[in-house]
Parts: structure tokens; sequence; C-alpha cells
């Protein structure tokens, strides 16, 4: 079972390929990586590609509105894609649905 996170840069997007969990074990990772990432190159949006998740607690939003806020504060955007029925309901808890936008796919949200 793959639990670590991939990420792709597409120009100025970060896409993040989160695994099958997303809980406090692997968020302290995902937030140390994406740190450096952000700080080394010019990211102005971040996509979360959760097609592989199919669980989420409450640090995976932790860290979403972690990368939201940061990335509002200097103008940038960050979207969701591949989001399941079980994780959308944790978003929508968690008040992610109204921040961010949401993609069917990957190709979708970069062309977003």
């Amino acid at each position: 079972m793959n639990q670590s996170f991939t990420y792709e840069a597409k120009g100025q997007v970060l896409i993040i390929h989160l695994p099958k969990e997303l809980d406090h074990h692997n968020c302290r990772n995902l937030k140390y990586e994406t740190d450096l990432l952000l700080a080394e190159n010019y990211i102005n949006r971040i996509v979360f590609d959760f097609s592989r998740t199919e669980f989420m607690d409450s640090s995976g939003i932790g860290i979403l509105l972690n990368r939201y806020k940061q990335m509002t504060a200097n103008g940038g955007k960050v979207a969701v894609c591949g989001v399941n029925a079980q994780v959308q309901r944790i978003l929508t808890i968690g008040g992610i649905g109204r921040l961010m936008e949401h993609y069917d796919t990957r190709e979708a949200a970069l062309m977003g």
C-alpha cells in the first residue's frame, strides 16, 4: 500500500497526488515536502489530486486549509480533483467545498 505523495510541477502549477489514506501520520510529511517545493519554485496554483484517496481525517482538512491560506495570501489558487463521495463529504463538513475549485479530472484542473 503506497502511502507516499507524488508531486508534479507544470509551469507554475504544483499537482500533489495524494495517497490512499490522508491522515495525521503522513500529513506531517506533506506539509514539510510542500514547504520545500513552494520555497524553491514559483507556484501560483496547487491542485490536490484525490483520485487514489479513500480516507481522509481532520489533519487532511488542516493541511488543505493551511495551503489555501498560504496560496491566497500570495494571490494564488488551490483546486481539488478526483474526489470520491466519501472524501467529498469530509471536504464539505470541513468547509473546503466553498473555498476551492473542484474538477473531475487532473486534466480539467490543469485547464481550469
